[in-house]
């Protein structure tokens, strides 16, 4: 059952990035050229799941006290602003405006079979690998690991 609630989860969100044209680089790359072509529409689009997660957040979620899929809420420990925190935002601000890409449309584009997507999406796992060989040398006890669902 977590595997199917995982997959609808993961098209609805495919299907709405597709549908709001959050996968084209050049509607996030306009919102985020301030002083040139300014476009808004992912704001929209952002503020529009806000408000359809909210409601079911506060009325649903929260009330149950664990989530659907899993035993318990696994929620951040940590809260301070560090200098990880502040240099892995930078990077991937930069890598995300160079781009045009964010994590989650990307993969969505990958139906699309343009080359540079997978060249965006190997260099970003590249990262992601030299990222935390680099976290874990600098502070071993915060190895990442990613638990598996039964």
């Amino acid at each position: 059952m977590n595997r199917f609630i995982a997959l609808v989860s993961g098209l609805l969100f495919g299907f709405g990035m597709m549908i709001s044209g959050m996968v084209d680089p050049n509607n996030v790359l306009n919102f985020l050229d301030l002083a040139g072509s300014w476009d808004p529409s992912l704001l929209f689009v952002m503020g529009g799941a806000v408000m359809v997660f909210m409601p079911i957040y506060l009325l649903v979620i929260k009330k149950m006290g664990r989530p659907l899929c899993h035993t318990e809420f696994h929620l951040p420990k940590k809260n301070k602003i560090d200098f990880r925190l502040v240099t892995g935002s930078l990077a991937f601000g930069v890598g995300w405006g160079i781009a045009g890409f964010c994590p989650g449309p990307v993969v969505t584009s990958l139906s699309s079979g343009n080359s540079t997507v997978y060249l965006f999406i190997s260099t970003m796992l590249i990262g992601i690998w030299l990222g935390s060989i680099i976290a874990n040398r600098s502070n071993p006890e915060l190895v990442v690991t990613q638990e598996t669902s039964h």
